[in-house]
């Protein structure tokens, strides 16, 4: 706990000297400052890029997601500038309170949003200072008004999967014929695959919980076609030497040659090499998220489907529609688990 608070306050400090306006005699090239002198740490200022190294350390070691950490730092940022770019330490739950109201009142954010950065703030007094936020007196909860999903009918979801084609149709079927969210669609791997069950077994999911769904019948064939030319790939990437692939936590130090083998590979691997910025390994990652979502919106508008189409929208209420005319089914928001409606 002291070495992450050592780290937070250090993070947070270079944040206050950097962001803070620079102002008349200042040769310290950013200002002056005003002196931050906690009793058991030294004003440390850190260089720019050593600044996402030092701030994820307190949020690694609790194994948050990237995208946790991501947004984490986002509300940080944002509470320091609210604040005139203070120390976190010298503020408490009324600067946290009006902060929060702000984003209600003059920013109009969503309850989701308010929650996000609630949630940030609690974690950084909590877990990383180590003072824990007394009761928010005041504090205005903005409202979470009940909205209605924009729903698929049958029809649509047939132009909408007719007009997407290659990795594109596949990834889009396998979101709507088996229930899978984006993300777990492009962190899927190639063992996660079983054409003898006809399943996928979803790894990391929503709360990092493991679950297994159903592989659609008229998307094993396809999904075949598809691995071959991933495996081409593969091979090729090993006879140059870059074939190896991103493992999850500490699997690449305990399991050295798994990067390389073919079942770690991810089905949707990217067209380009790039740079793992953990690691610095030039490799081959799985697609980024705008290939599909671009897709798919670009795909809804040459159908001439006004509603708001995504990845995430459904065809939850609309009757259950056939793989064989559709090339993909509805996943059954009904059940509990995701799984195929049958046939008509």
């Amino acid at each position: 706990m002291q070495g992450d608070s050592f780290v937070a306050n250090a993070v947070i400090h270079w944040l206050v000297v950097t962001l803070r306006p620079r102002e008349a005699g200042g040769n310290s090239g950013h200002g002056e400052v005003l002196p931050w002198t906690p009793t058991t740490l030294t004003p440390l200022r850190l260089k720019r890029r050593d600044y996402s190294i030092v701030c994820a350390t307190a949020i690694k070691r609790r194994h948050y997601s990237d995208r946790t950490e991501d947004t984490y730092v986002h509300w940080i940022k944002r509470f320091i500038y609210f604040s005139g770019r203070r120390h976190p330490e010298l503020l408490g739950g009324e600067e946290v309170t009006a902060f929060l109201n702000h984003l209600a009142r003059e920013r109009n954010v969503a309850a989701a949003t308010q929650n996000q950065a609630l949630a940030t703030l609690l974690f950084l007094y909590k877990e990383v200072i180590g003072k824990p936020l007394p009761w928010l007196e005041g504090l205005e909860r903005a409202k979470q008004p009940v909205r209605v999903p924009t729903v698929l009918t049958r029809d649509e979801v047939q132009r909408l999967l007719g007009n997407l084609r290659g990795s594109k149709w596949l990834m889009a079927s396998l979101l709507y014929g088996a229930g899978l969210r984006l993300r777990e669609c492009l962190k899927l791997r190639v063992k996660d695959v079983d054409f003898g069950y006809r399943q996928i077994v979803v790894r990391n999911g929503k709360g990092a919980e493991d679950r297994v769904t159903m592989l659609p019948a008229s998307l094993v064939e396809p999904m075949k076609r598809h691995l071959e030319r991933v495996r081409r790939l593969h091979e090729r990437d090993l006879a140059c030497g870059r074939g190896g692939v991103q493992l999850p936590e500490a699997l690449a130090h305990k399991y050295p040659r798994a990067p390389y083998q073919w079942g770690w590979s991810f089905v949707f691997p990217s067209y380009r090499l790039s740079v793992d910025p953990a690691s610095g390994v030039v490799r081959r990652h799985h697609l980024y998220e705008n290939f599909l979502i671009r897709g798919v919106k670009e795909a809804a508008r040459r159908a001439g489907i006004a509603k708001h189409v995504s990845c995430h929208t459904r065809a939850t209420r609309s009757p259950p529609i056939s793989l064989k005319a559709a090339t993909t089914s509805a996943p059954c928001r009904s059940c509990s688990a995701m799984r195929t409606c049958p046939p008509p």
